[in-house]
């Protein structure tokens, strides 16, 4: 049972809170070098030129909307099969973050496409299941504002964001299934498909990406576990809430 404990909102508060300074201090430290070795030390690409260097934004944006999107859902699995608030609440935390990735993939994407396709968007099978990826995002962060009482919004919002999951794969495959604008992937695993130097400074700028998301999203289940748990004794007990009395 005491694996379990950080399962209780008043357990994972704390925690949450000893997390959030590490992660966002591995993130910035990661960007930083991950920007310094993207944008000045990798060399530029024989076709692409500079142009390519989008890709450390875009290729860790794109990973990480997808990614988030798949760990929201399996949140919204666990609330709906166990009943649990706090695999909820970690849930509703992560769609804004999966939200924003999603909307810098298609951003960077289209100024990524414009010289290198010639137009800033095409109704590419990659593009089009990516933008749906966004509007599933909104869906859930709307349908979440849309319901007052937090039970049945978590419930709505999980069975549609478990019913979303199957756009996940469509995105990645997609390169696969159709004959689409968008290249392969930037990295395959057992084969290296770009110079050492290129792959140096897009894992980090990934692994930045990823450490940011998991700070951000443990600083806003921090903030709606106080949202949702307003009423417990232990809220009031705490030493951020008395210095707000």
């Amino acid at each position: 049972m005491n694996s379990f404990k950080y399962a209780s909102p008043a357990q994972f508060y704390p925690l949450a809170g000893k997390l959030v300074s590490v992660f966002a201090v591995l993130a910035t430290v990661l960007l930083i070098i991950g920007l310094i070795v993207g944008l000045y030390l990798a060399p530029i690409d024989v076709t692409q030129k500079d142009s390519y260097r989008i890709i450390y934004v875009h290729v860790p944006a794109a990973w990480m909307s997808m990614f988030l999107y798949v760990v929201m859902a399996f949140w919204y699995a666990i609330a709906l099969g166990a009943n649990t608030r706090l695999s909820a609440m970690m849930a509703q935390s992560i769609a804004p973050t999966g939200a924003l990735m999603t909307a810098l993939a298609l951003w960077t994407g289209s100024f990524w496409g414009k010289p290198t396709w010639g137009t800033y968007w095409e109704w590419d099978a990659r593009m089009t299941s990516e933008l749906v990826l966004l509007f599933l995002y909104l869906g859930v962060i709307a349908l979440r504002s849309a319901i007052d009482d937090p039970r049945r919004a978590d419930k709505a919002c999980g069975v549609l964001a478990i019913v979303g999951v199957v756009n996940v794969p469509i995105i990645y495959m997609s390169v696969q299934w159709w004959n689409t604008l968008h290249q392969g992937a930037t990295i395959s695993v057992g084969e290296r498909t770009i110079d050492s130097m290129m792959l140096t400074g897009l894992l980090m700028m990934i692994f930045a990406f990823w450490f940011y998301s998991i700070a951000i999203t443990l600083m806003r289940v921090r903030a709606i576990i106080l949202e949702r748990e307003a009423g417990a004794n232990w809220i009031s007990e705490l030493s951020e809430v008395k210095g707000q009395r």
